[in-house]
């Protein structure tokens, strides 16, 4: 199972930044502690080029990142700090998710220790993410007609907005989010299927949701699934508003990747959201995601 991180790249924050930066590095290294994922499994994401971006975010945008004029307003609704280290780091964040797609439509499977960032728009980014790497590896693979049909199955707590607004109405796509509906973003993009939960929603309310979600992406049928697969869902996790339990996180995993599995649907894994306190909470829940992934694809 290949697998593409990105953390040695530095992501600059102030002190007492409520971003848990240090997850990614976390992540990795428990992978490797336990043995989930070998040395050789892993390597350095590269950076995205700029042309990949110009699928789908705006030249404007795309100037100002580079050339660090983007205004006050847009680094406050992004929520770091105009850096070039944050922008080698996004860019890594998306390459990294392209080349592990590039390995699933191979392998069957293959992920990004980051990525997920559903909250990037064409013309600007929102709430931790800068650049939209679903949107850039979903148009990527259609136009260079990797895959034909393609699902984005969006299980982070916050609607994948950015994503929707972007790839919304494209044919080949099918675009699932589900997510607690009276949290962040509070104006929700549609995407083709969305299912907003109510606060303190549970495992066995959000599994049998996630039963019929599935069916739905079946229906679809698609050539290759990417999965946000946030685990701000938990109970713990400060910017959630769902209440599964990490046995529950596990049997969400397990469905996906498992009808994935059944039905020989390529899958790549992205990391998403994560908020707990204690940070070992998100780790444990990042970590079990390609535990039962190695466990189910080998």
């Amino acid at each position: 199972m290949r697998i593409w991180y990105s953390d040695p790249y530095r992501l600059p924050l102030p002190p007492g930044h409520r971003f848990p930066a240090e997850k990614y590095r976390l992540v990795r290294e428990r992978l490797l502690a336990e043995g989930i994922i070998r040395e050789d499994e892993l390597t350095l994401a590269p950076l995205i080029p700029w042309e990949d971006l110009e699928r789908v975010h705006t030249p404007n945008y795309l100037q100002a990142l580079r050339f660090g004029t983007l205004p006050e307003p847009a680094q406050r609704r992004i929520g770091f700090p105009w850096s070039p280290e944050l922008v080698i780091r996004s860019r890594a964040s998306v390459g990294g998710t392209c080349r592990a797609l590039e390995m699933a439509l191979r392998d069957g499977i293959s992920g990004n220790l980051a990525g997920g960032t559903h909250h990037a728009f064409a013309d600007g980014g929102a709430g931790f993410c800068v650049f939209n790497d679903l949107a850039v590896a979903a148009s990527l693979a259609l136009a260079a007609g990797w895959v034909r049909r393609l699902a984005v199955l969006d299980l982070d707590v916050h609607q994948g907005d950015g994503t929707a607004a972007i790839l919304r109405g494209r044919k080949g796509l099918f675009l699932v989010s589900v997510h607690a509906q009276r949290n962040y973003p509070f104006h929700k993009v549609p995407s083709d299927l969305d299912v907003g939960l109510p606060d303190g929603a549970g495992d066995e309310d959000y599994l049998e949701v996630l039963r019929v979600v599935l069916r739905e992406v079946e229906r679809f049928r698609p050539e290759l699934v990417l999965y946000q697969a946030g685990v701000d869902v938990l109970r713990a996790d400060r910017l959630g508003r769902l209440a599964l339990s990490m046995d529950g996180l596990a049997a969400r995993d397990r469905l996906v990747l498992g009808w994935a599995r059944r039905r020989k649907v390529p899958v790549v894994l992205t990391l998403g959201g994560g908020y707990a306190r204690p940070i070992a909470l998100t780790v444990e829940a990042h970590v079990q995601t390609y535990r039962i992934a190695r466990e189910l694809f080998g």
